[in-house]
């Protein structure tokens, strides 16, 4: 059956209904479909008859389900031996890099951010043997999911049959046109994906730094050394950049900060007062920006509690938190409260007094029912951080380290994220870490995370040395649930100069399995 017979509304092994043409490439067409057995939009490629490649882009589709990095494009279904041949692929939604930087370009940390990103990817699938070659704009997603995803890696090249002597610098090359246009809005090989062409100069493109002002000197050298190899050495230091590989290394040297979200197409509802530490404007694009549960809600709710507890300094987090409260209304409540307390307390003394046999005398000497000696409390405060690591003892990635600091540079809107997973954690491995140094042996009493997603089950575990695994800490603390601010307070004090947070379960975002931890307090005594 040929391609171009094919009508919208036609259905593919009995399952996939073909809704409407997304584009054509010599033969080949893809589709936006549904598939009507699992109820989800996908994407779909048929071929005409007589179309040379078919066999190759089935077999290079097989090839990229294998890759083992949710960043890349799943592929669900392929079957060349069909009346019609198809490829059926996971549909994402978002906006692609042209849609993001249509307004003008990124800020150069969230643009080395998503890069970043779209190398690492890059790279998996070099170390399963293939290749991208064909990066452009539109192939690097942000999607509605708060993900970061390349489409076609492997099934690209083959339908254009691309074979290339060194496919490696050619996907360097393309990274670095797709850092470029982040970082200037312009696209180095002329005009792309709405994108307008690079200004040129005798040499070519004009570096980035040449375009736009406010690059920083080592994001602007990376990028010329991987998009314009002629002139490195030259004008800038360093060799070209010949591999998503050494682009990745060269990345985790600079400042880096997560992806801005998609655009919401509608405004979101103003956020409640006191609900979160954050602004509240993210609420429509993704999990991440959602309404929180407040810290200093959580704080209230402890300090209410009858048991006794180390008093403590506010947190800086909670800090962050009382300054989204305090209007008049709540101000006036607050002080109503306070009077009919006072008033109660006062009430409830003069009954007991009178009560009391021989009158109102007070009862001398010591009280046998009274708190602890209040010397005996201890003042928390806010440990520092020397040092921080991500923690995979059971796979061979690096989950993200150059990234741990953001979790404690008071800025919650930076963070670190583990790898994103196919299948749940618990499925694939005992669990990930964040390893946090405290720099020497502390008294450890509380732990407060602020976390992305819905779905973590994790431990704190505390030990004296810089362990290599989970089992090298001892447990002594425990957290499950959705995202926001939480706090894991300590049964007993624990001693150590390391503190590990041990993910065993991370929230699904989007088709993957990832953790996002955006700010992390230590406190005890120094």
């Amino acid at each position: 059956m040929s391609t171009f017979l094919i009508e919208p509304g036609a259905k593919l092994a009995n399952r996939y209904r073909l809704d409407h043409v997304v584009s054509e490439t010599g033969g080949a067409t893809r589709w936006k479909a549904t598939d009507e057995t699992l109820a989800r939009p996908v994407g779909v490629w048929t071929f005409a008859d007589g179309f040379p490649r078919t066999s190759e882009v089935v077999h290079a589709a097989r090839a990229t389900s294998r890759i083992p990095d949710a960043r890349v494009t799943q592929v669900f279904d392929a079957d060349d031996t069909a009346a019609t041949p198809y490829v059926v692929e996971e549909w994402v939604s978002g906006s692609s890099l042209a849609d993001l930087i249509a307004q003008g370009p990124m800020e150069p940390e969230r643009a080395a951010g998503l890069v970043a990103e779209a190398a690492e990817a890059i790279a998996a699938a070099h170390a399963g043997g293939l290749h991208h070659l064909c990066l452009t704009p539109a192939k690097l997603m942000w999607s509605s999911g708060g993900a970061v995803k390349v489409i076609g890696i492997g099934v690209d090249a083959a339908l254009l049959g691309a074979n290339v002597a060194n496919p490696a610098a050619v996907d360097a090359q393309g990274l670095g046109s797709l850092l470029y246009a982040a970082l200037t809005g312009h696209w180095p090989g002329g005009p792309q994906d709405g994108l307008p062409a690079a200004p040129q100069g005798p040499a070519g493109p004009y570096p980035p730094a040449q375009v736009r002002t406010g690059i920083t000197e080592p994001l602007a050298t990376i990028t010329t050394r991987a998009v314009l190899p002629q002139l490195a050495g030259q004008l800038v230091p360093g060799g070209p950049i010949t591999s998503p590989a050494d682009l990745c290394a060269a990345l985790a040297e600079v400042p880096r900060l997560i992806p801005l979200p998609v655009t919401p197409t509608e405004p979101a509802p103003p956020p409640e007062q006191g609900t979160s530490r954050r602004t509240g404007e993210f609420d429509s694009t993704s999990p991440r920006r959602g309404a929180r549960n407040g810290s200093a809600s959580r704080s209230a709710d402890r300090a209410a509690s009858t048991r006794s507890a180390p008093e403590r300094q506010p947190s800086r987090m909670e800090e962050r938190a009382a300054r989204t409260q305090g209007s008049p209304k709540k101000i006036l409540i607050a002080v109503v409260a306070l009077v009919v307390f006072a008033a109660v307390v006062v009430g409830a003394w003069t009954i007991g007094s009178m009560m009391r046999p021989g009158g109102g005398e007070e009862p001398t000497g010591p009280d046998p029912q009274a708190s602890e000696d209040p010397t005996d409390s201890v003042e928390l405060e806010a440990l520092d951080i020397a040092e921080s690591r991500g923690l995979n003892p059971h796979g061979d990635t690096d989950e993200h380290t150059e990234n741990t600091p953001y979790t404690y540079d008071g800025n919650p809107e930076t963070a670190w994220n583990t790898q994103g997973y196919r299948d749940p954690l618990d499925m694939i491995k005992p669990g990930v870490g964040l390893q946090l140094d405290l720099g020497d042996v502390r008294e450890i009493h509380e732990v407060e995370l602020d976390l992305t997603g819905s779905g973590y089950e994790f431990d704190v575990r505390v030990a004296d040395g810089d362990g290599a695994a989970e089992d090298d800490y001892e447990v002594v603390g425990a957290g499950s649930g959705s995202g926001g601010s939480q706090v894991v307070e300590l049964d007993e004090p624990a001693s150590g100069q390391y503190v590990l947070i041990w993910f065993t379960a991370l929230p699904n975002n989007g088709g993957e399995w990832r953790g996002t931890v955006n700010e992390v307090e230590i406190r005890g005594v120094a």
